[in-house]
Order: C-alpha cells, then sequence, then structure tokens
C-alpha cells in the first residue's frame, strides 16, 4: 500500500501515523517522498523499525532545478511568507508539485500496489493511478467538520446572497447553526495563476476516486460524522440499531450487500439471493429496495418461507436507503457487494 503525503509538516505527520495504522494491521506500508523531506521523519520510521512496525520509504526527486525553485526547497514549511516575498516562489512550488506525477507512475508501473492514499494536493494521482488499475484513496489533513462546512458551501453558495462580506450568513444543511462571512469564505485569491488554478483542482469532487481518507476519528467529530453519515434519504433502520447489530459480530464476519438506489430486482430475482444467502451460512446485511408490506402473501413472494425466522442473529434485512457510510466503516464488514 503506498502512501503519498503532500511536501508539508501537516501533511505528512498524520500520514506517518496512518501507515502505522496499517501497518499494525498486516499491511506493507510505502511512504513515497522527497529526499530532504524523507529525513524529517526518518528517525520515526527507525523507532517503528524497532518496535516491529516495518514501513518501507521510496524516494522521488524533488524537480526544484525544473520548476525555479532553490536547491532544497522540497518542502513548504521551507517557503518564505506572502510578507517576505514567497509568492513567486509558492507558485514555483507547486509547479514543481505537479511534475511529480511522472516519477509517481512509473513507481505505480514498477511496484503494482494495492492501494494508493494520495494528498488532496495532487489531484492527478487519481488519473495516474487508473492508468495501473490501482484504487486511489484521497488524503485529507482536515477535519470531517471543514470538508462538510467546504461543501455545503460550495454546493449551496449562501455567501453569494449577502448583502455584504461581514454580513454573516448560516452554512445550510449543516448540523449546529454554523455561521460565517464572505470574508471567512474568501481566503486571499490569485485568480488566473497557475497556483490558483491547482488550488481549485485540489479542491474539486473527483468523481474517480475510490474513496476519502479524514485526519480525524469519531469521538473527536461525532456530530459531523453522523452528519456525513445521513447523507441521501432518511435511513431506513435506526443508525443506533443498526451499529448495535454489527457491534455483536466478530472483525471481517460480514458482507454487505446493496445493488444500489437504481436497480430493482422481481421477486423471483429476490427470492434466489436470499436462497444463496442462507446457503453460504454468511453473516450479512441485505439492502433491498422493495418496501415492507403488512401483506404476508406478498412478503413470501419474494422470501423463502420461514427465511427471516432461520436467519435470525446472522443476518439483517434494511428494506430501504440504508446508512451506508456507517456500516461500510465497521470493523465487522469484510466485504461489500
Amino acid at each position: 500500500m503506498f502512501f503519498f503525503p503532500f511536501t508539508a509538516h501537516a501533511h505528512m505527520i498524520p500520514t506517518v501515523d496512518m501507515a502505522k495504522v496499517f501497518a499494525n494491521r498486516g499491511v506493507k506500508p510505502t511512504i513515497i517522498t522527497t529526499p530532504v523531506n524523507a529525513s524529517f521523519f526518518s528517525k520515526t520510521i527507525e523507532r517503528s523499525k524497532e518496535s516491529s512496525i516495518d514501513i518501507d520509504v521510496k524516494i522521488i526527486k524533488f524537480p526544484t532545478v525544473e520548476a525555479g525553485l532553490p536547491e532544497g526547497c522540497e518542502n513548504a514549511d521551507l517557503i518564505p511568507t506572502a510578507q517576505e516575498g514567497g509568492d513567486d516562489l509558492l507558485t514555483k512550488f507547486f509547479m514543481a508539485i505537479a511534475m511529480l506525477q511522472e516519477p509517481l507512475e512509473q513507481l505505480l508501473r514498477e511496484c503494482k500496489p494495492d492501494c494508493l492514499v494520495a494528498d488532496m494536493f495532487f489531484p492527478w494521482a487519481t488519473d495516474a493511478a487508473n492508468k495501473f488499475g490501482i484504487p486511489r484513496l484521497v488524503f485529507h489533513g482536515t477535519s470531517f467538520f471543514s470538508l462538510c462546512a467546504s461543501e455545503c458551501v460550495s454546493l449551496y453558495e449562501p455567501h453569494e446572497r449577502v448583502q455584504s462580506d461581514s454580513e454573516p450568513f448560516v452554512v445550510p444543511n449543516l448540523p449546529g447553526n454554523i455561521k460565517l462571512t464572505k470574508d471567512q469564505v474568501h481566503a486571499k485569491k490569485v485568480i488566473g495563476t497557475d497556483l490558483n488554478m491547482m488550488i481549485k483542482a485540489a479542491r474539486e469532487p473527483q468523481p474517480k476516486r475510490y474513496g476519502v481518507i479524514v485526519n480525524s476519528f469519531y469521538e473527536l467529530e461525532d456530530t459531523a460524522t453522523e452528519d456525513k453519515a445521513e447523507r441521501g434519504k432518511k435511513s431506513a433502520i435506526e443508525e443506533h440499531d443498526c451499529l448495535k447489530w454489527l457491534d455483536s459480530k466478530k472483525p471481517n464476519s460480514v458482507v454487505y450487500i446493496s445493488f444500489g438506489s437504481v436497480e430493482s430486482f422481481t421477486s423471483a430475482q429476490l427470492k434466489e439471493i436470499a436462497m444463496a444467502l442462507e446457503a453460504s451460512e454468511q453473516q450479512f446485511i441485505w439492502v433491498v429496495r422493495k418496501q415492507k408490506n403488512n401483506n404476508e402473501e406478498e412478503e413470501a413472494d419474494w422470501l423463502p418461507e420461514g427465511f427471516e425466522k432461520r436467519i435470525e442473529g446472522k443476518g439483517l434485512i434494511i428494506r430501504g436507503w440504508a446508512p451506508q457510510v456507517l456500516i461500510l466503516d465497521h470493523e465487522a464488514v469484510v466485504e461489500d457487494l
């Protein structure tokens, strides 16, 4: 599993921590970085190895000269601030970041990892991974809350409906009555520059990505995490009841079955699926679009007689919308179909 952090301390530190978590679970993580940045966390990697946590590091050249940067300027924290005249260097730095696509693709071609976790500031990493059939996860070093807030502001544009830059507005569809101003939404922009285009590309949705990893955890952001879980329609099952059922299962023991909100099946097809699930003796959660009906005869049309009683405790049927994010995040779920 490859980890490709953005070359800044605030991005590299959580990436190294994340690599440790995966290593502790039997995954072989490899961190891709540049010579200067490797020196920043080399001691951490060595200490991890002493604790039998093996993390590999692969080095790629940072194109400082090609981008017009001073030698050794490979980390965003080494660039002078705007007040110190660093705007031009920052633009060149992001140009150098874009040049890392070619050496990344070369590593992917040679090593063929099972997965690539690449920072949000590498939007081109999705296409690079797709060339070799490698799933790419986007890593956000920020929180669930800020991601949700940014998405809501981007989707609904509440800042466009206020009269001044200082007038507060409520961020729609976000719990907690969160208020912002246009000044807070619009940080300093460099319209029309390559830098602004790169930052915009990093923030835009990437439909080809496999998923998103966020630097957070449930106990820190329970409300924001639940808001993420409640996307789409209202769930047909209480999240608490669903999690309670999953908590009673061993890790990697449950298969999640859902064919999406568009696909529909005949009663005969659903009955075949039900019979196959029972015969497999596999614990499962099965999401079915067909709504439960008070008419027992209609229920019998698509479920084998006595099916729900026989699978009690082993299988869970959700008729309608399911809290899919929460389910797939649970350690009990081993596979989804």
